[in-house]
């Protein structure tokens, strides 16, 4: 289970993402990719990053805000870019032409991939290369207009699953991308957020340490496509966490571990979602089936995650 350091020791790593960036004000990605990196450590790294906010905002043509080699993938393929450079490395290395170990690691929104990219992804991890993937997770195309993805919740607003007399919003659940990683019986598979940097720290560490694929799921707030305050997105990552909407937890060759369980502090996922202009909608007459049905996916999930934990006989830590 990965080890959560102390935050002197943390502060010391530095940065390998400059500021001067211009993502949004509340946005999760900056705070995704900077403590990823830290869990790095003084590795160098070859970073790969699908088009998205993330890569629009960091690399603005003369400029770049990323500190280690970058390389600016398509929308749908920054894995199998990744996982391209990892082999060519891999093959130098075994030429003898370079001697030093390097780490790989790929970012992309949920758009680039739950939907776009998840073939891309999938290849990667069936071939079984040496990297990281790191998803920041908000919820939709934000970069492109707030879109539905396959990791938009059941019941949001995005400009093409619009409330109104027809349908309030959209139709289905989001996918799990956690467990359809997990599916692929690759050796480490963790799911994160922004609020709690130590656990994020931590597990970008084990998975840097992890030979083999790694993936890790963050939970990326976006203020602009959430329709919410940018000063609240940590506190309204918290109560995402809270709420069991967005477990965090890990899965270890194959071992389920629940890093966080609330207990008698879980909270209901209305709490959070009244603070989110993407479900306004549903607080009004004739939303009421879809709040339910809602906290009801959320419980059975929760109460699966614990089943699943359960079967690998490990104690879950409570605090977060």
């Amino acid at each position: 289970m990965a080890t959560r350091l102390a935050p002197k020791e943390l502060v010391t790593r530095g940065d390998r993402l400059s500021g001067g960036h211009r993502l949004c004000a509340g946005c999760g990605a900056s705070i995704v990719v900077r403590n990823v990196l830290k869990g790095a450590k003084d590795h160098p790294l070859v970073v790969g990053c699908a088009t998205g906010c993330l890569e629009v905002s960091t690399t603005i043509y003369p400029y770049t805000a990323w500190k280690d080699a970058y390389i600016h993938t398509a929308f749908e393929n920054a894995a199998a870019t990744i996982s391209g450079a990892e082999a060519a490395f891999q093959s130098l290395k075994k030429q003898g032409k370079v001697s030093k170990d390097c780490k790989f690691v790929a970012f992309g929104g949920d758009g680039g991939t739950y939907d776009i990219g998840i073939q891309s992804l999938s290849g990667a991890l069936e071939r079984g290369h040496d990297f990281v993937y790191v998803c920041y997770d908000n919820g939709a195309y934000m970069n492109t207009g707030f879109q539905r993805s396959g990791a938009t919740p059941l019941g949001a607003w995005t400009t093409t699953t619009p409330n109104g007399k027809v349908d309030l919003g959209k139709r289905q659940n989001r996918k799990n991308l956690t467990a359809i990683c997990a599916a692929h019986n690759i050796p480490y598979v963790a799911q994160a957020s922004v609020h709690n940097f130590r656990d994020l720290i931590a597990k970008a560490e084990t998975a840097f340490e992890t030979e083999g694929p790694a993936v890790l799921v963050v939970l990326s707030p976006c203020p602009r496509g959430w329709r919410s305050d940018p000063s609240q997105s940590v506190e309204m990552a918290r109560q995402m966490v809270q709420s069991c909407y967005w477990p965090l937890y890990e899965i270890i060759d194959g071992r389920y571990v629940i890093n966080y369980d609330p207990k008698a502090k879980k909270i209901p996922v209305l709490d959070w979602m009244k603070a989110q202009g993407r479900f306004g909608h549903l607080f009004k007459a004739g939303g009421e089936d879809i709040l339910q049905r809602l906290q009801e996916n959320v419980d059975r999930e929760w109460q699966r995650l614990q089943a699943l934990a359960q079967l690998g006989a490990v104690e879950t830590p409570a605090g977060a």
